[in-house]
């Protein structure tokens, strides 16, 4: 029997994601998967806009406090246990509804994606060897060896040739056949439908979002991640907030600033969600109005039914 496609709800940070999710999976008999590279950690709650134990108890959510934070979560760790949460899901009789912002973990999923992984020394090795001959020598060397790749990377750009010297090296090839499938958009892959709303109206939710955390006592949420080592942690430290909070924990800028500071990065984060999102022509969009993705529920789960 063919496993039904999963279906999925993205869009930009604060678009309201969450909320229309639960509103969508109920009726379609659903159990929702995070595709959120921040969700993952456990103890970041309030920062992260994590769904509350009440939302997780309504509908099953996977993917959410799977790692502490001090953890280098990779992107290839997630497309592993992603899948077998796919599997799980699908072996109970459910659909998966995939929600979140990151393009990055829902391409994982849903697409033939390969992460190959890193070598330290040869990475050190290749940029010792650009710092001597320079940039230029070293991308003419990636041409001789996989021109599709260096047809797509300025030569200029070292760090880039580094990387699919490096991918070569240790795999045995070409950077380009690892890259091949991010071109490639299967529409059986993924049913999605995506949530935007105008830009006013959007940074104005931001705003209101971070205010509405820091009421909510994420300031002491941050101080027990720093008592707890927080700041020496590679990944989660890049959870936008945290460190601008940190910052002003620390003595080092004002609230005002370190707020101003967060929501400056949201939105920046939204452009780049949304920028990622509009070129996979796989997702429907669909435009909410200022009170948030909820308000667009019953159309959104209009078109999941048909997947």
């Amino acid at each position: 029997m063919t496993r039904p496609r999963p279906l999925a709800v993205v869009g930009p940070t604060a678009v309201g994601k969450s909320a229309l999710a639960l509103e969508v999976a109920r009726p379609l008999d659903a159990e929702i998967l995070s595709v959120d590279s921040m969700l993952l950690y456990r103890g970041m709650d309030i920062g992260t806009a994590k769904p509350t134990p009440r939302e997780r108890a309504a509908v099953r959510h996977h993917l959410i406090d799977v790692a502490d934070p001090s953890e280098a979560y990779t992107v290839a760790r997630y497309q592993a246990d992603a899948r077998a949460a796919l599997a799980a899901i699908a072996a109970r009789g459910r659909r998966a509804l995939l929600v979140g912002g990151s393009g990055l973990y829902l391409r994982a999923v849903v697409d033939d994606l390969r992460f190959p992984g890193t070598d330290p020394a040869v990475r050190l090795d290749l940029e010792v060897e650009g710092a001597i001959v320079g940039a230029p020598a070293l991308y003419r060397r990636l041409a001789d060896l996989d021109p599709v790749a260096a047809g797509k990377i300025e030569p200029a750009n070292l760090r880039r040739t580094v990387r699919a010297l490096e991918v070569a090296a240790i795999t045995g090839w070409p950077f380009s056949t690892f890259a091949a499938a991010w071109e490639r958009y299967p529409f059986d892959a993924v049913r999605a439908a995506g949530v935007t709303m105008a830009p006013d109206a959007l940074r104005d939710r931001i705003r209101r979002r971070v205010e509405a955390m820091l009421d909510a006592g994420w300031l002491p949420e941050v101080q027990g991640l720093m008592d707890r080592g927080f700041g020496g942690w590679l990944t989660s430290t890049q959870a936008i907030g945290y460190a601008e909070l940190a910052a002003h924990l620390e003595g080092r800028t004002s609230l005002e600033e370190a707020v101003d500071a967060t929501v400056r990065r949201t939105r920046n984060l939204a452009r780049r969600q949304l920028a990622w999102f509009r070129r996979d022509p796989r997702i429907r969009w669909f435009h909410a109005g200022p009170e948030g993705a909820v308000g667009v529920a019953a159309e959104v789960r209009g078109y999941l039914e048909g997947g």
